[in-house]
């Protein structure tokens, strides 16, 4: 069985709100909705809500500017410089990486997934899952879903490491273009497979990256997610202080 720790509701609705910022939702300039529309859109307490665009406000994706709301400034600097981990499963070139291609193949979607790439439950997707080591040591299992449409007619199906990242070979193949990352943290206990494949001891928990890749428009183009043996891993990360 598996068990993830689902962040707080303000946590949640700073993240929806972020999205919309990156997609273009809310565009640089412009006002956000202000707290009694954002109550009545997503069903949340003014608390939350509060709470929501205070987190955003103290990351550098808003401003409140005096007789004119809460305004919206883009994506932060310092989200440009951090060191996202979910870029790396996107340009990973399979070929020169420490670590093995060790599953290809088509699954049934797992349910978030689906959710993620706007897919039926049960739908097939195409699987390519890496395992990254350093030193022999299994540090990263990443699994890597594509949209069986998507994928034809690409060299995503082959067994084989691919001599470039999965982003290149997309929009190479399929024209297409990735805009943007949307990131979601959080902490399980990972499944048997999952386990043996890292070699974790039973009870060690693992952080669960999941990376959704969209192009301009919004669209989930790839979805990986990355899993990080909790014991070996130490995250970092920097904001402003207003």
């Amino acid at each position: 069985m598996t068990y993830e720790v689902e962040p707080p509701k303000y946590v949640r609705l700073a993240q929806t709100l972020q999205r919309r910022i990156e997609d273009g939702t809310y565009a640089p300039g412009t006002r956000v909705p202000s707290e009694n529309q954002l109550v009545q859109t997503f069903g949340m307490s003014r608390p939350t809500v509060v709470r929501a665009l205070e987190l955003l406000k103290r990351d550098g994706w808003l401003e409140s500017r005096q007789g004119y709301g809460t305004t919206v400034r883009g994506r932060p600097e310092v989200v440009e410089q951090k060191d996202r981990r979910g870029r790396g499963a996107l340009e990973r070139d399979e070929s020169h990486a420490a670590g093995r291609l060790i599953e290809v193949g088509h699954v049934p979607v797992p349910p978030r997934v689906a959710s993620a790439l706007g897919l039926p439950k049960r739908t097939e997707v195409l699987l390519r899952r890496f395992l990254a080591e350093e030193d022999g040591e299994a540090v990263e299992l990443v699994s890597s879903y594509f949209p069986a449409d998507l994928a034809e007619g690409t060299e995503l199906g082959s067994g084989e490491p691919l001599g470039e990242s999965a982003r290149e070979h997309l929009e190479a193949r399929k024209k297409i273009r990735f805009d943007h990352v949307v990131e979601r943290v959080s902490a399980r206990l990972p499944d048997a497979g999952e386990a043996a494949v890292l070699d974790l001891p039973d009870g060690v928990p693992v952080l669960s990256v999941l990376v959704v890749a969209c192009d301009a428009s919004g669209r989930s183009l790839q979805v990986s997610e990355l899993l990080l043996p909790a014991d070996r891993q130490e995250l970092e990360d920097t904001y402003r202080l207003n």
